[in-house]
């Protein structure tokens, strides 16, 4: 089904594979009837290309790109244009698209959300931007529509901007990578390596776009086997794909930790464009004659069955049929892992949902950037037709991605035949993707064909007793398991056809309703704030020596954005950073924001000239030991905050609040085994927080203790590779090593003056 290759390869005329080795060459030129280096095949890949067009530096191993147009939703860009507004903005450099597709419901909180939407209105106003107002598109799928072209370049602020499939390389990163392009800088990055995915033959029976993607997630994510690598999709199974199948396949490539995707167009590729009045943005994209890849990843399309994705992670995968054939081993394994990622707070078992031998689903949703595409919905329809959801607990909810593609599925009929079956068709929103909408029942099971399933992200709160959890599937197996009434279900035990249906782009409808400047600013408009949307608090510029206090230590194998600052309802308050800073690790580790605080006050107490000993008291005893160890120590220049360890923290959203609320609240670094992605340790540099790496083993330090850092400083101008560190406990210190990995300039300077924000202004 999947095979990872061992080593790189070379991808002879998009086709054929040659892996690399002392032979490799030679077997290249008795092929090609040309002698080429790996330096020059690797030149030849359709990533290096479109690198290579939006590089602005004379290096390409050390990349500084600028992207075509920028992208954004309602809980990202206030404070993007907020951190950009502080550094000087006055117009927008590119073309910004503020999308209102997360915060679209406008249920928490009073006037917040809405009062966020008009900020987005007036800003793209004054600076000319993009607005697209609420219910109208999830931000990617307006992305696909109306920004994506052939070789261009979109950078979003939401982790799923993915736009490969249509010959666009797109990046979701945090905030501040934005507010960087918005003030004319640049996104630096080491040359990434690229990774083939080589499609053979065609979906069978029931197999959707969300079922390869899992599959593929499955055999990556655990090994890394494609982190912060770029995937290109080539061979000759890419023609049996649909534009709309390739999307659905495209989205979920950020769940494998890779930095981007692109894949080869063709013909169907240009309809879509067509489709979409935007012909003159397609660009056939091939890689050249004899390209080089460091890995492939090997998928027979053919050999792929319905998928499923149990909790807690897209990358915990099984066939639907392992899943029915081994259902009490599996759930068993199920729990195993759940105990460790939800800490044992609560008892959590699916083995209660086991009836008659088969699994019940409590809830399925079809929605988002990944399942409410056009061809998903339409397929849900086919394998919907004739029958009904039955009137138990189980309940089905369908989003289609943008008020186009349900105009369209109004007219050809398949809107009426999803609802006639007790399902309801709802408008374009992300929220149960990220915790926002149809949060199931207290031990109830979701089976969603969106982008993530981690614990609490449908919107249940652990802290308060409460539990239910996520499966991934893919449209058609959850409509077939909602013809059974709640069974899981296979959608290859659907014995219809599926019908394939043209679909009409209405443009009409983003014309009568989208704000678009058309690139014009406005300076004369009028911002407008709400009462919740607050200015960023004052940062200092990085001290001589710090003085950090270990405020939690997180020891699960990977820690997702989610687990820092939660979603859901906290989304609401994104706009207002010590608001949102009071719900940190709150589902993780619920004492974190009263430890953060606390030792807070003795850096407050130090920035005010006062003594940071008077506001809090445990500190006498720690300055007592490392005056006994460091003659001369200077308390003025200690700064004090607290850090955080985990052992592989960022996986998941690109939500530069996971960084920032830890920022706000006094963090002055993280601690950690590796960074699950780019985008995170990234925002934690953006936010003049300390990226350290430690050894994995057992850690010098625990929790409560304080680590002492002289000459950090220092240690950061001089690019000193390996920085000593003291845990400071009892009385006594202990020296240890960490390290910060490779910093470009820009980023030691950022961290030096505080923040992004600082290295702008100062």
């Amino acid at each position: 089904m999947i095979q990872l290759s061992k080593g790189g390869a070379y991808l002879i005329n998009g086709s054929e594979l040659i892996a690399d080795g002392p032979e490799a060459l030679a077997e290249v030129a008795a092929k090609t009837g040309k002698n080429i280096t790996k330096e020059e095949a690797v030149k030849q890949t359709i990533a290096y290309g479109i690198l290579e067009a939006h590089n602005t530096s004379d290096n390409m191993d050390k990349l500084k790109i600028r992207f075509d147009k920028l992208t954004s939703h309602d809980i990202t860009f206030v404070g993007i244009i907020q951190t950009a507004r502080a550094s000087g903005l006055e117009k927008f450099p590119m073309p910004y698209v503020l999308t209102n597709c997360h915060n679209s419901l406008c249920a928490v909180g009073g006037t917040i959300n809405e009062d966020d939407h008009m900020f987005g209105l007036s800003c793209a106003k004054k600076y000319g931007g993009v607005y697209v107002p609420p219910h109208q598109a999830v931000i990617h799928q307006f992305a696909r529509e109306m920004l994506a072209g052939g070789g261009k370049m979109i950078l979003g602020s939401d982790s799923h901007t993915r736009y490969g499939a249509l010959g666009t390389m797109a990046m979701g990163e945090g905030g501040p990578e934005l507010v960087k392009q918005l003030l004319n800088q640049t996104y630096d990055i080491n040359m990434p390596g690229v990774i083939a995915v080589h499609l053979t033959g065609a979906p069978s029976h029931g197999v959707g776009p969300q079922d390869v993607a899992l599959a593929i997630i499955g055999a990556v994510f655990k090994n890394g086997y494609v982190k912060n690598k770029v995937m290109e999709f080539v061979g000759p199974g890419v023609a049996s794909l649909t534009p709309d199948f390739r999307i659905g396949i495209d989205v979920m490539t950020t769940e494998t930790t890779c930095l981007s995707s692109i894949w080869c167009t063709d013909s169907q590729v240009e309809e879509f464009y067509e489709i979409h009045g935007r012909k003159g943005e397609y660009k056939e994209l091939n890689p050249g004659e004899v390209a080089y890849y460091d890995g492939v990843i090997s998928v027979d399309l053919s050999a792929i069955k319905p998928m499923i994705a149990m909790p807690f992670h897209p990358s915990n995968t099984y066939t639907i049929d392992e899943l029915n054939a081994n259902l009490l081993d599996i759930l068993d394994d199920v729990e195993k892992k759940a105990a460790v990622s939800l800490d044992g707070a609560v008892e959590y078992t699916l083995k209660n949902k086991v009836r008659n031998g088969k699994l019940y689903v409590d809830q399925g949703i079809i929605a988002g950037c990944a399942g409410g595409g056009f061809e998903n919905i339409c397929a849900a329809a086919d394998i919907l037709k004739g029958k009904f959801i039955g009137a138990d607990e189980f309940t089905l909810s369908v989003y289609p991605a943008s008020m186009p593609v349900y105009m369209e599925l109004v007219r050809n009929g398949c809107a009426a035949n999803i609802m006639q079956t007790g399902a309801i068709m709802k408008t374009a929103f992300c929220g149960p993707c990220f915790g926002a909408g149809d949060t199931p029942a207290n031990n109830a099971f979701s089976i969603r064909h969106s982008t993530r399933n981690f614990p609490n992200r449908e919107g249940s709160k652990l802290q308060n007793g409460q539990i239910s959890s996520v499966a991934l599937m893919d449209a058609r197996s959850i409509a077939a398991t909602a013809a059974n009434k709640g069974i899981l279900t296979s959608a290859a035990e659907f014995d219809g056809t599926l019908e394939k249906y043209k679909y009409y782009f209405d443009k009409s409808i983003y014309e009568n309703r989208v704000f678009d400047s058309k690139g014009v600013a406005d300076k004369d408009a009028e911002i407008k704030f709400g009462p919740n949307i607050k200015d960023w608090p004052a940062m200092c510029a990085l001290t001589d020596d710090l003085l950090l206090k270990v405020v939690s230590e997180i020891h699960d194998p990977v820690t997702t954005t989610d687990e820092l600052i939660p979603s859901g309802e906290t989304s609401s308050f994104r706009s207002n950073p010590l608001g949102l800073a009071e719900f940190a690790l709150s589902r993780k580790d619920p004492a974190y924001v009263g430890r953060a605080k606390e030792i807070q006050l003795a850096e407050k107490a130090r920035e005010e000239g006062k003594c940071p000993v008077e506001a809090v008291p445990e500190l006498k005893d720690v300055f007592a030991t490392l005056d006994a160890n460091f003659p001369g120590l200077v308390k003025e220049n200690v700064g004090i905050g607290s850090t955080i360890f985990a052992v592989k923290p960022g996986d998941g959203s690109a939500r530069e609040q996971a960084a920032s609320c830890q920022k706000v609240l006094g963090g002055w670094a993280n601690i950690a085994n590796e960074y699950a992605t780019k985008r995170y340790r990234s925002n934690l540099i953006n936010w003049g927080m300390l990226p350290f790496l430690c050894e994995e083993g057992e850690l010098p330090f625990k929790n409560l203790d304080y680590i002492y850092l002289p000459g950090i400083r220092k240690a950061i101008e001089e690019k000193q590779e390996i920085i000593k560190a003291y845990t400071v406990s009892n009385g006594t210190v202990k020296e240890f090593n960490l390290t910060v990995g490779e910093l470009t300039n820009e980023e030691r300077e950022i961290i030096l003056k505080g923040c992004l924000i600082n290295y702008n202004r100062i």
